[in-house]
């Protein structure tokens, strides 16, 4: 089923090309910058740029439509517009009068510099520092990671042992992820809901975005930002690195990559820091358009609107408590009932009736894919979801198709060997 409300999302070049071209010259400055944006190259624009790379003189056009077969046009011309439009390379007039095509003399040579060696080092190490007291290894740091950053996701969902900084808080309203009306704590939007339903790494590429799109408002240097974010994802998992150097704004920014979960620093003063792995594959070219694949299903609903969440994740549990009412809680399972008045409440705070059967078609428990087809019963559900206002009663056990009677026994705890009554998905 199609959601209603897609997030906007932009990948790395879709961003870039945004950019001004005097942004671009800059950000090409740096080979760590140049070095991301080929890596994320299609192949047969990768093969455009090394056949140029050590060619100072433009090559006619005519040449390099050559390097294609006639059925590969399009294919030709699509790597031609990826190339033009991140100014990699343009078009300059041969003697002659011919039409020819040179790379961006400034990518060209930071590339050379990324690929062959040389120049300065992309960050700081912090070998003159000595051996860290506190040196953490790379299951600390992934551990550090996901908790910093499930800490945000919680603060979405509302749970009251979650918080953040007001700055982050303020991000959250201004990418549209929540809302704040006056007096009341920021609650999620339908965006943010959708948000909450992908993966980690495009999560935080689009919050990244976000971050982005403020920079400069904030009184920060674009460039030396990205620039940073590009040096951090080729930087080594487990080794620690020294803020030697950095401007106040880039140091600014170092507090808020902290509380992303990004890099790992013992204290605000300390002179190292650790990138995290989430820093590492950041600039790796992800999307905001996938479903969270790591997550395996877990939630199984009857035709009577009963909810079973086999889970211990609070995260997951506040998702479901989003558009249900909560009936039990065991050690790994939660029992939660999905009523007209928790879709209405829901549907207030923002969330679609597309988005909330969407989490339950994504999050369906293996039981229910191998004994029942998913569409029967969340069809039944998404009928009572889309109209919470129709003429069916959940009061009134008749009107809920295979109602379970209230001397049956539910939520004993364990997964069950079959779906209850064969009806449930």
């Amino acid at each position: 089923m199609k959601l209603r409300v897609q997030l906007q999302c932009k990948n790395l070049h879709e961003y870039l090309k945004e950019l001004s071209p005097d942004i671009l010259d800059r950000l090409y400055n740096h080979p760590a910058t140049c070095l991301a944006v080929f890596r994320e190259l299609p192949p047969l624009a990768k093969n455009y740029v090394m056949r140029m790379l050590f060619l100072d003189q433009p090559l006619p056009q005519a040449a390099v439509a050559l390097w294609v077969k006639k059925d590969n046009q399009k294919e030709h011309e699509q790597c031609v517009s990826v190339l033009s439009g991140l100014r990699l390379w343009h078009s300059q007039q041969l003697p002659g009068g011919l039409q020819g095509n040179v790379l961006n003399a400034i990518f060209r040579d930071n590339l050379r510099i990324a690929l062959l060696g040389g120049g300065k080092a992309w960050v700081d190490d912090a070998s003159q520092l000595g051996p860290d007291k506190h040196a953490r290894d790379i299951e600390s740091l992934d551990k550090y990671a996901l908790e910093r950053w499930e800490v945000i996701l919680h603060f979405m969902v509302g749970s009251p042992s979650a918080a953040v900084s007001q700055d982050l808080a303020q991000l959250l309203i201004q990418a549209g992820l929540m809302r704040s009306e006056v007096g009341d704590a920021p609650c999620i939007t339908s965006a943010g809901f959708q948000f909450l339903l992908l993966d980690t790494p495009s999560q935080l590429w689009y919050f990244t975005l976000q971050y982005l799109n403020t920079a400069q408002t904030r009184g920060m240097d674009l460039v030396e930002i990205l620039s940073f974010l590009f040096q951090l994802s080729f930087s080594t998992l487990g080794r620690d690195y020294s803020v030697e150097g950095m401007s106040d704004s880039l140091l600014t920014f170092l507090q808020h990559l902290r509380e992303f979960g990004l890099v790992f620093q013992r204290k605000r003063k300390s002179r190292r820091y650790y990138p995290t792995r989430l820093a590492i594959t950041l600039a790796s070219g992800v999307t905001a358009t996938a479903a969270d694949s790591t997550s395996a299903g877990f939630i199984i609903v009857e035709t009577n609107y009963r909810l079973y969440a086999y889970t211990d994740s609070e995260l997951q549990i506040a998702l479901v408590a989003l558009f249900s009412e909560m009936l039990y809680r065991f050690p790994n399972l939660v029992v939660a009932q999905v009523t007209r008045e928790s879709v209405q409440q829901a549907i207030a705070n923002g969330i679609t009736a597309q988005q909330i059967i969407h989490f339950l078609r994504t999050r369906a428990h293996p039981v229910m894919l191998k004994q029942v087809s998913v569409s029967v019963c969340v069809c039944l559900v998404s009928q009572h979801v889309c109209s919470p206002l129709t003429s069916l009663s959940l009061s009134d056990p008749s009107s809920a198709p295979d109602y379970h009677r209230p001397d049956q026994t539910v939520g004993t705890g364990e997964r069950p060997a079959a779906v209850h009554r064969g009806s449930a998905v």
